[in-house]
């Protein structure tokens, strides 16, 4: 391609390398000139343009462009009509974009003039969506330069293809530590969130087992629903799984299946299992699969949507790009504050509570054998806290508000009344929330019932709170259950104060799963509270065995 500077009557046929304008008329660069446009030029007083003109072994940018397009689209793409030197590549179906990076690299590095940019590897792409554009930057090139991308985009075969999501019926498995417990809102809303990803997918979620969280039902589970046919099977802990030797995967091998992987280097996602029985694809799924945000979970789980195998090595190649925490495609985005040094965490008694399940007796003025004998259990709560490296210390009262008060006479507290404590819960933590400085960082939720919990185990919980880390809900387990006190962040506040009737915070970590991190203890305090005369009575008595 040769450039001029030539007078109008002399470029008919050549392309207009600059563009110019003309009254209200505006004439594009790469127009090629034609005798009534060379008129106007001609008429307008312009006795002089910038041109390109082809030589002998030039291909026009619109022909180069759609050569190379149309080799490159495989199976369920289509092109479009190339202009000015552009031609995209478009999906025909829901689905996952395959593509090789090094062949793309290969056709790029050819020469300058022809460029093709995709979406990356495994991209999830719906009907009609782009998928990639092959640009050429000159007016024209030469043949031997669409020839050789022609032959990369094309062999040893089409460089970009779409493999579609197939319906399939999946079955969720979820286990629970709580056998006797008629709590269903976290399986309904695990439910919820795992419908929401497979229905865009073509996935049918067509049966659910709520089991006990021991490897024979975990066994027994998957055994029933391989026999009914099902070839995706997730599994959601009570706990995370930490090991290859953890409940979920010791099921996963009793069931008569291979453990593929454990592990990813997405955050969040890093606890995902993958595992096979003969046909039947399993995912141990990471505690951020109860979130609607992406995670790796997604990437996996749409792979397998589309029938397209992962092996450990797929799995380990996710890491570049797989911080996923801050990115803005993620649903519902976090707006984290940044953490302010040394900020306080304050600490929340709750003690406006009924005890209806104790009779007449209030169980908060109640004492425990030993603990010392004279000392309310709120009373304990509350030393601890104020013991513990947590300030301000703020109790929210509510019934027999006043004996309340008189049990924690001559402690540095704060006290705050809820007088609508007969509705819930939810009005105590919002009573007692809206009473803390705003500089805190975050709260201890304590519940004024809990008398084993010591300054230690408090401090422990505020260690592990780091915002930076992601780290912004820290709760205590013992033996992979979940218990009491919770250290909330502050970006959580507005949404707990948003709760009614007689939900708790608690009903909020099915939703920020990926931001809880679960504070192991080996003693049994963070899961002992007292609901009933009997566990009263049976706590004094197992202390009174071993002082």
């Amino acid at each position: 391609m040769i450039f001029h500077d030539l007078s109008p009557d002399q470029s008919v046929g050549a392309i207009l390398a600059h563009s110019l304008t003309l009254g209200d008329r505006t004439l594009k660069k790469g127009t090629v000139l034609e005798a009534a446009t060379v008129q106007l030029l001609i008429e307008s007083g312009i006795n002089q343009i910038s041109v390109a003109q082809l030589e002998a072994d030039d291909v026009p940018e619109n022909e180069a462009a759609a050569t190379v397009a149309q080799a490159a689209s495989g199976p369920l793409t289509r092109t479009d009509t190339s202009f000015t030197g552009r031609a995209n590549i478009f999906s025909e179906t829901d689905g996952i974009v395959l593509l090789n990076p090094e062949r793309i690299q290969t056709l790029n590095s050819v020469d300058e003039a022809m460029t093709l940019a995709t979406l990356p590897p495994y991209a999830r792409v719906r009907a009609g969506q782009i998928l990639a554009t092959i640009k050429l930057i000159p007016f024209a090139c030469a043949r031997t330069i669409v020839e050789a991308t022609q032959h990369i985009a094309h062999h040893p075969t089409p460089l970009i293809t779409v493999k579609p999501f197939r319906s399939r019926h999946v079955a969720l498995i979820s286990t629970t530590h709580d056998e006797g417990q008629n709590n269903t809102k976290p399986q309904e809303k695990l439910s919820t969130i795992t419908k929401n990803r497979l229905t865009p997918l073509g996935g049918h979620l067509t049966r659910q087992d709520n089991i006990p969280h021991n490897k024979a039902a975990v066994a027994e589970a998957i055994f029933q629903a391989v026999q009914n046919g099902y070839t995706l099977i997730l599994i959601a802990g009570a706990s995370a799984i930490t090991d290859r030797q953890d409940v979920i995967p010791l099921g996963i091998k009793e069931a008569g299946g291979e453990i593929v992987h454990f592990g990813m280097p997405v955050d969040p996602g890093n606890l995902l299992l993958l595992a096979r029985h003969q046909a039947c694809a399993i995912i141990g799924l990471p505690g951020c699969a109860r979130s609607p945000k992406l995670n790796g979970f997604d990437w996996v789980l749409e792979r397998l949507m589309a029938d397209i195998d992962i092996s450990p090595t797929d799995i380990m190649a996710m890491g570049a790009g797989g911080l996923l925490k801050e990115i803005p495609s993620r649903p519902q985005p976090r707006h984290r504050p940044k953490p302010t040094p040394h900020a306080p965490i304050a600490a929340l008694v709750l003690a406006a509570g009924q005890s209806r399940r104790m009779g007449t007796t209030n169980k908060l003025l109640s004492s425990v054998r030993k603990l010392p004998q004279t000392t309310p259990m709120v009373r304990l709560v509350a030393e601890a806290a104020l013991a513990s490296q947590a300030h301000p210390v703020v109790v929210v009262t509510g019934h027999d508000a006043p004996a309340i008060t008189k049990a924690l006479e001559g402690l540095a507290v704060t006290f705050i009344h809820n007088p609508d404590y007969q509705q819930g819960l939810s009005t105590s933590l919002v009573a007692g929330l809206q009473a803390l400085p705003q500089k805190a960082a975050g709260v201890l939720v304590c519940l004024g019932d809990m008398p084993l919990i010591t300054p230690a185990h408090l401090d422990h919980l505020i260690s592990q709170f780091n915002p930076v880390d992601g780290r912004t809900i820290c709760v205590p387990t013992v033996r992979g259950r979940r218990g009491n006190p919770v250290l909330w962040g502050a970006q959580f506040w507005p949404e707990i104060l948003s709760l009614t009737g007689d939900q708790g915070a608690r009903t909020m970590l099915n939703i920020h799963e990926d931001e809880v991190w679960e504070v192991p203890f080996e003693d049994d305090a963070p899961l002992t509270d007292i609901d009933t005369e009997e566990r009263l009575q049976s706590l004094s008595q197992d202390i009174t065995r071993n002082p």
